[in-house]
């Protein structure tokens, strides 16, 4: 099969890989679309410690079913089209045996510790294959993007009662964004592309602010009248971001961090204490799908305009370079396995 794989940082190439073997619980899926994610575009530049390389990414995806095992339950039928959870758990470590197993200690994501899906087909259990009957292969596509928002809004407990700030809004911070405002509460989305701030009051957010044009720690007192905000979503990975999270959140908040930072970050911790701080880490997505899938079923936001551009599988060298030429105006780029 023809997969592309990161070579080296800043070196994309076109390989062939083995035709994957099914066991009696497993799926084969025909990958259709690929969306790339922030973590492969550090890994194409060399800036995510958990890849080494050569590494095939990819690892939200949506396909067609194309066989299944003998084990594999009647309510997953060839021919339905999917989204895959790309996460592996262990079952016994520490976050396994808590339930939290999206944390898994020993987890290998597609396309960061094991190969991913920028490729002709995979094989996966069944229980990481989620079917629509409902949703476009475009759609299916952000489900696994949209969950790991939509877990870091459960990981902040963000409730009707918050007013809740979103660093960046890509594909994961607009999934915090979807989910804080369905549960309710209150959205300032904070980006430094004002095309991505319009999405994201199409998506919900009462408030935007644009960070090269406004002071955001200003702008967030006058909007709570001082008193900060109950939950800060930083999806952005940025030390300076992580900081600005803790500055503008009240007394007594929640602070979720989504986004890896590219090098160590020093944070303020006279203001953790001070304030009483809930610091939550938040990673990939906790039996969250299927919430996400019925979300995007509803069809009462446009997702699929949060697609910035759909490249053809031979062009994903061209897709890597042009989102790390121009990070800020990306939300999402698919990239087309057929075409």
């Amino acid at each position: 099969m023809k997969a592309f794989a990161i070579k080296e940082a800043g070196l994309v190439i076109p390989m062939e890989t083995t035709e994957p073997k099914m066991g009696p619980a497993d799926v084969m899926i025909d990958v259709c679309f690929v969306g790339l994610c922030g973590s492969d575009l550090n890994s194409f530049r060399g800036l995510m410690p958990l890849v080494t390389f050569p590494r095939i990414p990819g690892h939200e995806i949506s396909g067609k079913v194309l066989a299944k095992g003998a084990e594999v339950p009647e309510t997953i039928k060839i021919g339905d089209l999917a989204t895959v959870s790309p996460y592996t758990s262990c079952g016994v470590c520490p976050a396994c045996k808590a339930g939290r197993e999206n944390t898994c200690e020993n987890n290998k994501t597609f396309g960061v510790q094991r190969d991913g899906a920028i490729t002709e087909r995979i094989v996966v259990p069944f229980e990481k294959v989620f079917v629509s009957q409902i949703l476009t292969l475009h759609e299916l596509a952000l489900v696994e993007p949209l969950s790991v928002g939509y877990h870091a809004a459960n990981r902040g407990r963000v409730n009707e009662q918050d007013s809740v700030l979103v660093f960046g809004c890509g594909a994961i911070g607009m999934g915090a964004v979807c989910a804080s405002v369905r549960k309710g509460a209150t959205v300032i989305a904070v980006d430094v592309d004002d095309t991505k701030l319009e999405s994201a009051k199409v998506f919900g957010a009462t408030y935007v602010i644009n960070a090269l044009k406004e002071d955001v720690k200003k702008r967030v007192a006058e909007i709570t009248n001082n008193e900060g905000v109950s939950v800060a979503i930083e999806a952005v990975g940025n030390g300076d971001t992580f900081k600005l999270a803790i500055a503008s959140v009240c007394f007594a908040g929640r602070v979720v961090m989504i986004g890896y930072a590219k090098g160590e970050t020093s944070l303020d911790t006279q203001q953790i204490i001070k304030k009483e701080l809930d610091v939550l880490g938040s990673r990939n997505a906790l039996r969250v799908f299927p919430a996400v899938i019925k979300m995007l079923e509803r069809r009462e936001k446009p997702f699929p305009k949060m697609i910035t551009k759909i490249y053809p599988f031979n062009e994903t060298p061209n897709a890597l370079n042009d989102w790390s030429a121009n990070p800020s105006i990306v939300s999402k780029f698919l990239i087309d396995i057929k075409a």
